[in-house]
């Protein structure tokens, strides 16, 4: 039985045999308590030697001291679940809060709807007994009744340059605000997937209806508002397509608060459009509840005030009143509600972007709900909560994704100011090739103090916008992602590594088949959500020939992904990386290179990820045949940038290299967008004829050779979907590889447990090779039962170790191997089950 126990000190325990209770003295649970703090759970003979060395512990038995580290292990325990217990306690009380908050919110909308709807009923009935004139005008006026019920205050004549007029639009700005962020100012729509909880990203909403485009997010953090306040007003730490916030001015206000005139620019997400700055005030004040408020607007001729600085790369957008409001939380924490409200005049975007700059939902994903994440993730940090490898703080490894991101969207923009000028074209309009030789630039930038070497003399950029019709974004920049060789060119990348070297690297010639190589991904870290997540890519090279020794070595990069989440609505999703050597210090320079992919119309039911699972494999896609429309018509977006050094007798040449492997870069994009684009007649889950009688040959050839049935009994005579789906479903991997004699065998067809496996896309599957998946020892347990298996039809292999594409390990407990008869019995393919598959 448990020793009971009592306080730490003076505290009497209870033996297992003696039924007598032991009363230590404070100088033995003293000497206790060191050594639990050293080993919570002690040896016998450390227990034994506590006793020899401590002489006021030598009047207590050893099996006693056993019970005492048993009961403190115990108190142990329960003080720390009932300390997580009362953290969800009161996690769920806030919540509570917030939701009784948020619904009384939207009663008071839906009285406003009730009563505009009466009204409107009522002004349509009297407009029918006169004339139609006169009813037109009633709706017209009904229908303006809601925007005047929050109507921007009209003021006489005031003097805004002096304080008294700024405060005066601060204390305006505050009430719009607030009545947007807990009031009916705004139609707020939920967004799908945004389901509040204690550990969910809380409440996030966009607006219907209403000029400009706004979005509104409400959450918990569990750190005090003064550090939240903090943070969010750092705007470019967490908002990765802010360029600068410069405060040009700061007044003190009479009640304690602040009012700042601030000047931000904005990255513009493409090549395509110019960037974006706000002109606007900042009012920072405590209300009378303890809350704590920063709300922002624009000044402009309407509102008054000074006149702020103008730069013609940028377009002025207007931000209508804007900001966070921070309440504390009963027994510590914050409530944080987040209001943006922005028009970014589209009326100077291409028409094809223009849904970029309308859409409410890319709004909440890349400043909203990105403000309440990033401070959701330092909360997780500061709690000590988040496990990062490598032996790296938090905060580096956030830097390397904020320098990560600033460095391509200085590449993408490509501003004067920053040094960037254009070069001149090869007659073609397809790629832009801008040069930078600012030694200013370099210095204490994000590409590092020592960025260019001794025989550099500046950067060169390559970059291109093109439009995408029917890809499914994340399917893409997976893709991009996990198979580089498709795409990449090795000797490229060794030259991009030697800029980290002073020695110099020939400009190589573009090669259109790339460069064999194999890379390993090694993650470095994830944000909470898994949204976004940094690793290093090494890549293995091999060389065939006396010039290619120099590209042997393998190469490093520092890699960021970000935006594949299915459940994200309206995200962006990027491939960011940069060459960095194997030492990878904290303030190693950064040339990041990479790909944006931005979706222009509404973003498809989560569902639709499972495009993947539609898709052709590249080889068979590339075969001439047409493409069509599909079911859907989306659009994306597609932004490429790739940096390189050069020096003075070099520029030309790299600059030739630079848009030859762009537009190699472009090309093979297209060719991967043909495979992935969702087509009738393509072998798709889980219609096309193709998948039907594979999954039909497949499973029959296995109840003919091994006597029993794939999926259990309760399937026999199933039609061809049944089959399909049971066989795609299925918890263990099942592969098809071609059948030849004169070629290594490659995979043809895996169900969904077999591309997670090898880490895979039905597009590329075929790329992969039997014999570089299976280890030594599987490639000869194979080849001794090849025999057996084309005279027997199958046989049963032992367990082993394979290889997924990414060069991960992958246990399986046992294989089975078949052949696949077609309908005249003829053998069609061999196939695998991995039985307890399970990545090492």
């Amino acid at each position: 039985m448990m020793a009971h126990s009592m306080d730490d000190r003076d505290s009497p325990e209870k033996g297992f045999d003696s039924g007598k209770y032991v009363r230590y003295t404070p100088e033995q649970v003293e000497a206790l308590e060191r050594v639990y703090a050293e080993c919570p759970k002690p040896s016998s003979l450390r227990r034994q030697q506590l006793i020899r060395e401590c002489p006021i512990l030598c009047n207590i038995e050893p099996r006693q001291i056993k019970v005492w580290f048993q009961n403190r292990r115990c108190r142990e325990k329960q003080r720390k679940e009932s300390a997580r217990l009362q953290t969800v306690n009161r996690k769920l009380s806030a919540m509570n809060k917030l939701l009784m908050e948020e619904n009384d919110r939207l009663q008071k909308q839906v009285s406003h709807l009730v009563y505009e709807n009466g009204f409107m009923k009522h002004r349509i009935n009297t407009a029918t007994g006169t004339t139609t004139d006169n009813g037109c005008e009633s709706v017209v006026v009904s229908g303006q009744q809601r925007q005047q019920q929050n109507p921007t205050h009209q003021h006489p004549q005031r003097d805004a340059n002096n304080p008294a007029g700024l405060l005066s639009i601060a204390e305006e700005t505050l009430a719009e605000f607030l009545c947007k962020a807990t009031g009916t100012a705004v139609d707020w729509v939920q967004m799908i997937g945004m389901k509040p909880g204690p550990d969910s990203i809380g409440i996030v909403a966009v607006s219907r209806n209403c000029s400009g485009i706004a979005a509104r997010a409400c959450g918990l953090v569990s750190l005090e508002p003064m550090k939240v306040a903090e943070i969010l007003k750092d705007r470019p730490s967490w908002f990765r397509d802010c360029r600068s916030v410069e405060t040009l001015s700061v007044i003190p206000t009479g009640n304690g608060g602040t009012i700042e005139l601030i000047n931000t620019q904005i990255y513009a997400p493409t090549t395509l459009a110019a960037a974006r700055d706000f002109w606007t005030l900042r009012y920072s004040t405590s209300l009378e509840d303890g809350s704590y408020v920063v709300c922002e607007k624009s000044l402009t001729a309407a509102t008054g005030g000074p006149n702020g600085p103008l730069s013609s790369s940028f377009v002025r957008a207007k931000m209508l009143s804007s900001g966070f409001l921070i309440r504390p939380c009963d027994g510590g924490g914050s409530i944080i509600h987040i209001v943006d409200h922005v028009d970014l005049d589209v009326s100077s975007v291409p028409e094809v972007l223009r849904p970029l700059y309308e859409s409410s939902k890319i709004l909440a994903q890349k400043m909203t709900v990105a403000a309440l994440r990033h401070v959701r993730q330092i909360a997780q940090e500061t709690s000590g909560e988040v496990q990062f490898s490598g032996g790296r703080q938090p905060a580096v490894l956030r830097t390397f994704s904020q320098r990560l991101c600033r460095g391509f969207n200085d590449a993408v923009n490509g501003f004067a100011d920053d040094g960037w000028s254009p070069m001149s074209s090869d007659g073609g309009e397809d790629i832009t090739i801008m040069i930078n030789s600012s030694s200013s630039k370099f210095a204490g930038s994000q590409y590092g103090n020592s960025f260019l070497p001794s025989f550099g003399s500046g950067v060169l950029c390559a970059k291109a916008s093109m439009l995408l019709q029917n890809v499914p974004p994340l399917v893409l920049i997976r893709f991009l992602r996990e198979h580089r060789a498709e795409w990449a060119d090795y000797g490229v990348d060794a030259y991009c590594a030697a800029s980290l070297r002073a020695t110099p690297f020939a400009v190589p010639c573009v090669r259109t088949g790339g460069f064999p190589s194999n890379q390993v991904i090694l993650p470095l870290a994830q944000t909470l959500e898994h949204e976004e997540f940094l690793e290093v890519v090494r890549l293995g090279g091999h060389a065939y020939s006396p010039e290619d020794m120099g590209l042997s070595r393998d190469m490093y990069l520092l890699q960021l992904c970000s935006g594949v989440d299915e459940n994200v609505v309206g995200g962006c999703a990027q491939l960011v990386f940069a060459p960095i050597d194997e030492s990878f210090a904290d303030d190693a320079p950064l040339l990041p290179s990479g790909f944006r992919v931005i979706p222009l119309d509404h973003k498809t039911s989560p569902s639709d990820h499972l495009s993947v699972n539609r898709t052709r494999d590249l080889a068979s896609s590339l075969d001439g045949s047409t493409k069509t429309d599909a079911e859907t018509n989306s659009r994306l977006v597609l932004t490429i940038a790739f940096q390189f050094t050069f020096d003075n007798h070099s520029r030309d040449n790299v600059a030739t290299m630079a848009r030859q492997y762009v537009r190699n870069v472009v090309g093979s994009i297209q060719r991967v967008a043909l495979a992935i684009t969702p087509r009738p007649g393509s072998m798709q889950f889980p219609t096309s004829p193709e998948a039907l009688t594979l999954a039909r040959w497949i499973s029959r050839s296995y109840n003919l050779h091994t006597g029993a049935n794939m999926f259990g009994a309760d399937t026999q005579g199933c039609d061809g979907d049944t089959l399909l789906k049971q066989l795609w479903n299925h918890s263990d991997a099942i592969l098809c590889c071609s059948l030849k004699t004169n070629a290594s065998p490659v995979f043809t067809f895996a169900n969904q447990a077999g591309l997670d496996m090898l880490e895979t896309t039905l597009v590329a599957l075929q790329d992969i090779m039997l014999d570089k998946t299976l280890d030594d020892s599987g490639r000869k347990a194979l080849c001794s039962e090849f025999a057996k298996i084309m005279q027997q039809g199958y046989a049963n292999l032992p367990a082993g170790i394979c290889v997924s594409s990414m060069g991960r390990p992958v246990s399986y407990e046992q294989a089975t191997v078949w052949k696949v008869l077609d309908d005249s019995e003829s053998n069609h393919c061999l196939a695998f089950i991995l039985v307890n598959w399970s990545f090492v």
